[in-house]
């Protein structure tokens, strides 16, 4: 007969990204399953429960942020699986979130809201954080913007997430004091949902207008910290089911096939998934913001760029120069950017055909979706969906 496989489940169920990979986790059991699993609520900075150890679990998918937890995990002699990436072992395969994407698609975003002006707030000292904001500052730099990064003159000295984060909640002055500081409008990233939502708190402290003057964005895309945050927090979707999904794989080749494979997976985050708070359009130009807002609402609609211009009532070449002037792009370059957007959206949330999807972001045939999508993306539509999205998902 078959065995079951018993698998411990040591990840935060305390936050939305450590809930999307036990979806996912689930996910992969369902398909190629069935699975016994040990779970317990934790939160990520939490040692392994004593009782584990006499479970005798067959594998074991962890995030594994300290020194301890990683000696508690090797003493079992296990396969093991970690969704951190920050104890760094050969030993041990890692799937993590690419940061580098994550800050970049931050930024884009920011800078697509015609903003000149950008911050960055986080937790020093914890390494996702500062992961995040050197590529973000990093990202800016290569577009030639300055970045201000908020420092905090008596970092809490720990290095567990959990206890960092809940030190910083006590530093509402000082951060009050450096979103005061700010060049306005700006638009600023924080290294998370909780440190965004800091942020607005802030910021509705001070009396400054979120998002007219001060635009933010987060990650994790936390949807109950994102609505309950005011206004509603825009967020990067770091695709944590993707994540749980392709560790629970990599676990069940080690269990039944042997070996350690030697590498980081690093996960693509979806991109940014839009609310208030970053809804602004900081474009001192009337005739480009109002363009850049018909092309947002009607880009997916067969929006041309002589609809534009007739909407208007702006010569073509007048257009082209004033897009060129505020956005380093030219409006067909705008048009076509929201529809390859979408069709990425489409192709990792959605079971749609090639057919639908080219159809619902204005493209007349399926071979202009295709062509223009690998030109940009350097994939395929069918190879992109395979890689950012978890098998099965609806």
């Amino acid at each position: 007969m078959f065995k079951r496989l018993r698998i411990a489940l040591l990840i935060e169920s305390s936050r939305a990204h450590g809930r999307d990979m036990l979806h996912g986790i689930a996910a992969f059991a369902r398909a190629h399953g069935p699975w016994s699993m040990y779970l317990s609520e934790r939160l990520i900075s939490t040692a392994a429960p004593p009782r584990l150890k006499h479970w005798k679990p067959d594998g074991i998918i962890a995030r594994i942020e300290s020194r301890q937890l990683l000696d508690q995990i090797r003493a079992m002699r296990v396969p093991v699986v970690d969704l951190c990436g920050i104890c760094e072992s050969r030993d041990i395969p890692v799937v993590a979130t690419n940061h580098r994407v994550a800050a970049q698609f931050a930024a884009d975003h920011l800078m697509e809201c015609g903003l000149e002006h950008f911050g960055f707030c986080g937790f020093s000292g914890l390494a996702y954080s500062d992961e995040r904001c050197k590529h973000f500052v990093q990202h800016l730099a290569e577009a030639r913007r300055k970045t201000s990064v908020y420092v905090d003159l008596h970092p809490p000295r720990m290095s567990r997430t959990s206890a960092v984060e809940a030190k910083y909640l006590l530093r509402n002055e000082s951060l009050r004091a450096w979103v005061k500081s700010l060049p306005k409008p700006v638009g600023v990233m924080a290294c998370n949902d909780m440190r965004a939502q800091q942020v607005l708190d802030a910021c509705g402290e001070c009396g400054i207008a979120v998002p007219d003057e001060v635009a933010v964005i987060g990650v994790d895309n936390d949807n109950v910290l994102c609505e309950l945050s005011s206004p509603p927090l825009s967020s990067v979707d770091l695709n944590g089911q993707q994540a749980g999904y392709i560790a629970a794989a990599t676990l069940d080749k080690m269990i039944r096939k042997g070996g350690v494979p030697d590498k980081i997976t690093l996960i693509e985050p979806l991109g940014v998934v839009v609310r208030r708070s970053t809804d602004v359009l900081a474009i001192t130009d009337d005739d480009v913001a109002a363009a850049v807002r018909l092309v947002r609402d009607r880009a997916c609609s067969g929006l041309r760029v002589r609809d534009i211009v007739a909407t208007l009532a702006i010569s073509p070449s007048t257009l082209e120069r004033h897009f060129a002037k505020h956005l380093g792009r030219s409006p067909k370059a705008e048009i076509l950017r929201i529809r390859i957007r979408e069709a990425q959206y489409l192709l990792a949330k959605t079971n749609l055909s090639l057919i639908e999807i080219a159809q619902r972001t204005g493209f007349n045939r399926v071979e202009g979706l295709c062509s223009l999508f690998k030109e940009k993306m350097g994939l395929t539509p069918g190879q992109y969906r395979r890689e950012s999205r978890v098998a099965g998902a609806q």
